[in-house]
């Protein structure tokens, strides 16, 4: 069995400061730490696709054998007020042409792009099967335009608190029926909240994990909240998952103890 490999989060956007990232701003530094404390990979949130190719970060990454998990295209939202699921069909169009630019700059890093807080949610103006049936809309063109790469696109099914378009793997997985190329990310805070048993919904979601967010149920590094890794990973091995554990985690205390607790919560889990 191909073993699950880990990563950890790098935020260059300013305007998501504290948010959810270990590592801020300086991506050669954060690529050394990572490296140090022994992963495999880093996950970037980048606030724009050029940004992303002015780092020139290849040669970095390689020196220090390191990969790219993926690329958040959550700047789209936070930085930049774009959303699938906005009223306005300019705007819609805004945000594709958006996350289109994040997935050519995460395939020259060999990363799929992730959808997480740009697929909106309904609103006054929008009802939710409206809201839905637009982000189907921009999945349907955004997985089309990722398999040019012959990489996958990642959606995220968000707690009820950030949308109403998916909150669980189930409701995520018929949002996306029918649109090829789309994985599922599972992420472990998320699902704290609105999963009844996680362990079973990551069985039932099976092949269609693409990438998990490896965060404890505060949103800590993994082992200081009360989630039970145990059967968690062990339904990852069931359904044969041998992607990343990434740590989208808040960076507390501070940003090498955050990445320390996670690499040493995932070498724990798995075994190593």
């Amino acid at each position: 069995m191909v073993p699950m490999k880990s990563a950890v989060t790098l935020s260059l956007v300013e305007e998501a400061r504290g948010g959810p990232f270990v590592f801020w701003g300086d991506a050669k530094n954060a690529i050394s730490q990572a490296h140090q404390l022994g992963f495999d990979a880093i996950e970037i949130f980048p606030p724009d696709a050029d940004t992303l190719r002015h780092l020139f970060l290849a040669k970095h990454l390689a020196d220090h054998g390191l990969s790219v998990a993926a690329v958040g295209t959550g700047a789209g939202w936070v930085k930049h007020r774009l959303q699938l699921a906005d009223e306005d069909q300019i705007v819609r169009q805004r945000a594709i042409d958006f996350i289109k630019t994040i997935i050519d700059g995460a395939a020259e890093l060999g990363a799929p792009a992730i959808i997480g807080s740009m697929q909106g949610r309904s609103s006054q103006a929008v009802k939710r099967e409206t809201a839905n049936a637009y982000l189907r809309e921009g999945l349907e063109v955004l997985s089309h335009h990722a398999s040019q790469y012959r990489t996958v696109l990642l959606f995220e099914p968000l707690n009820r608190y950030e949308t109403d378009q998916a909150n669980t793997l189930e409701q995520g997985l018929r949002l996306v029926e029918g649109i090829p190329n789309v994985r599922l990310l599972a992420d472990l805070f998320h699902m704290n909240i609105e999963e009844a048993n996680m362990a079973d919904s990551i069985r039932r979601a099976g092949r269609s994990i693409g990438h998990v967010h490896f965060a404890d149920s505060n949103r800590m590094a993994v082992g200081l909240g009360h989630l039970d890794v145990p059967p968690v990973i062990a339904a990852l091995r069931e359904i044969g998952y041998a992607g990343y554990l990434s740590a989208e985690v808040f960076s507390k205390p501070d940003a090498m103890k955050a990445a320390q607790q996670t690499i040493n919560s995932f070498r724990v889990a798995l075994d190593r």
